[in-house]
């Protein structure tokens, strides 16, 4: 194990499952339009006593782009209502396709919460091991959560139009090849198809096995990194469709050593509109 590694196996949440100060949340996010709805999922089946975490709830919800990044303030009456304290271990898992406990990790982080881990494998590694699951809504007791944001950790589109120019930070796009290079279609309407220019490829799913859920060794991820042509010892911001799978990358970098890295929270949701900057398109 990797010191301060933000993952946590299925044998360590067994263990401490019933901890007092141990708080799961179940974060699992889809595409809008696929069916069944992830909290359909959660109510069907979740890991006993965990809470399900809603990715468009906690958002700015006076910004029109999906899921953007709330004030601090909402974020602690959000967390809170889920029961969450300063004091508690949070520990993140999704259906085990890494859509979205990753983001939702970089989220708690960025509001200055570092007591936060991700269950490896997610739900997709724990029912293959026949442990426990449970239906129905799980309802916390209100806590009092208090958050501090750190915008050192997110990217806004006025910053990433300026990095273009002085390509300061190499942008590490999350999504698929064929997405990246323009080939095909974005899944949200009206929005153009290609990349930021400069932008680098290295689709999220290219860092876990699908057979198991399980994030890749440590030497395979920096294998990855490098065969995108990222260098992991200058600046990184990751990028995907809209900010959730490129915590994915934020994560693997973490664990690489790579703490400081960015994410574009906008990412092509908000740079491919119709009216956005100027695109790439072809391979990196």
């Amino acid at each position: 194990m990797i010191p301060n590694d933000p993952l946590v196996s299925t044998e360590w949440l067994a263990e401490h499952l019933s901890d007092a100060n141990v708080r799961l949340l179940d974060a699992t996010f889809k595409l809008p339009g696929i069916l069944p709805l992830p909290k359909d999922d959660y109510l069907a089946s979740h890991i006993p006593g965990a809470v399900y975490f809603d990715v468009d709830a906690v958002s700015d919800h006076s910004n029109p782009l999906p899921h953007m990044f709330p004030s601090a303030e909402q974020f602690g009456r959000d967390i809170g209502g889920l029961g969450i304290s300063n004091g508690d271990t949070v520990v993140i898992y999704d259906s085990g396709s890494w859509v979205a406990a990753p983001r939702v990790w970089w989220m708690f982080l960025s509001y200055g919460h570092r007591d936060v881990r991700i269950l490896n494998g997610g739900l997709k590694k724990w029912r293959a091991e026949g442990r426990p699951v449970e239906s129905g809504e799980v309802k916390a007791r209100a806590a009092t959560f208090h958050a501090s944001y750190d915008e050192r950790r997110v990217r806004s589109i006025e910053q990433m139009i300026a990095n273009v120019k002085s390509r300061a930070e190499q942008v590490v796009d999350a999504r698929a090849a064929d997405r990246f290079e323009g080939r095909a279609a974005e899944p949200r309407p009206g929005i153009r198809s290609g990349h930021i220019p400069g932008a680098l490829n290295l689709p999220y799913n290219n860092l876990f096995d699908a057979a198991t859920g399980t994030m890749k060794p440590l030497d395979e991820l920096r294998k990855a990194f490098a065969l995108a042509g990222v260098d992991t010892a200058k600046p990184i911001v990751t990028s995907c469709g809209s900010g959730v799978s490129a915590a994915v990358l934020t994560l693997a970098l973490y664990r690489l050593g790579v703490e400081n890295a960015a994410l574009y929270d906008g990412s092509w949701s908000e740079w491919g509109k119709a009216d956005g900057p100027a695109i790439a398109t072809g391979p990196a």
